[in-house]
């Protein structure tokens, strides 16, 4: 049985006369009739038998047509469902993106990719999480594009530098280190941090920071994402190390610059190699890498 044969079932049925069926599916009179003998052969059942010049459903053919009308009709709006799913003009993307991308840089490279002529009617898919999510995401084919830190290098994964993230302290209002502008890393070693955790993208950058200058954390509790953080921070569970975000001025906290020269934190557009992406996700990961070099963390 395949669907060629479940077609010319259907105009069959539809039509009761084999000469008309065969001229609306492009096929001879005997292509027709041998191929529904075949299927009667394989379900071994007869579903047509003749009345006077035409033929009609048998109860067995009456009952197999509910079925494969169904099934066609499904198969067709499943047939336009992927048309649309992959469409340059009306596709879907899966796009990812870690919290500190959701305050700004997600949200503005979304809205200016809508803006532009052409991409009006495409339709994204948000997931949001911390850098181990994003990476779970991708392999696992859930997402087309992250915006992420990189944890490790993946062989399955490519990873494409989009901008470069400054790392602030933030303190509460009143505490002892909120009279400076900026400050050296070196100068926070007495104070107990509220702190990102493992599966963060920013731990090991963080490690990385503070074993520079010979600081062994003492962490007062550890929370996942920014605003979590800038809560706890508020509440003065101790002073943290996060990415400057916009949102950090809705909080009772002060940010301040630090002075140490560190390394880069950089933040990724990330695909995974052999993950098939639809004309639309190309677009938006072309638009990304285009433009999003010049839009930074304000």
């Amino acid at each position: 049985m395949n669907l060629r044969q479940l077609e010319f079932f259907r105009m069959l049925a539809d039509t009761q006369h084999m000469t008309h069926a065969a001229k609306l599916l492009n096929t001879t009179q005997p292509n027709l009739s041998h191929s529904m003998s075949e299927l009667e052969k394989e379900l071994e059942a007869q579903l047509f038998e003749k009345k006077g010049r035409n033929i009609q459903l048998t109860k067995y053919g009456k009952f197999f047509y509910t079925y494969v009308s169904t099934a066609l009709e499904e198969l067709a709006k499943g047939e336009r469902a992927l048309k649309e799913l992959v469409s340059p003009e009306k596709g879907l993307i899966d796009f990812g993106f870690i919290y500190t991308a959701g305050s700004l840089l997600a949200p503005k490279l979304m809205k200016e990719f809508s803006a532009y002529p052409g991409n009006e009617q495409i339709r994204f898919n948000l997931f949001q999480g911390n850098s181990s999510d994003m990476t779970d995401l991708l392999l696992k084919e859930e997402v087309d594009i992250a915006i992420t830190s990189k944890l490790k290098e993946d062989v399955q994964l490519h990873y494409e530098i989009l901008t470069e993230q400054e790392i602030v302290l933030v303190v509460p209002f009143d505490h002892p280190l909120a009279i400076y502008d900026s400050i050296s890393l070196k100068e926070t070693s007495d104070y107990p941090f509220v702190y990102f955790n493992e599966r963060s993208g920013l731990r090991p950058y963080l490690d990385k920071m503070l074993a520079a200058v010979a600081i062994t954390p003492e962490i007062a509790c550890e929370v996942e994402e920014d605003h979590t953080m800038l809560g706890f921070v508020a509440h003065d569970y101790g002073i943290a190390l996060m990415p400057k975000i916009p949102s950090i001025s809705a909080y009772n906290v002060k940010s301040i610059s630090l002075e140490d020269n560190f390394f880069p934190r950089y933040i990724y557009l990330a695909t995974k190699k052999d993950h098939f992406l639809s004309p639309a996700a190309l677009r938006f990961k072309e638009f990304i890498v285009s433009y999003a070099q010049n839009m930074f963390y304000q």
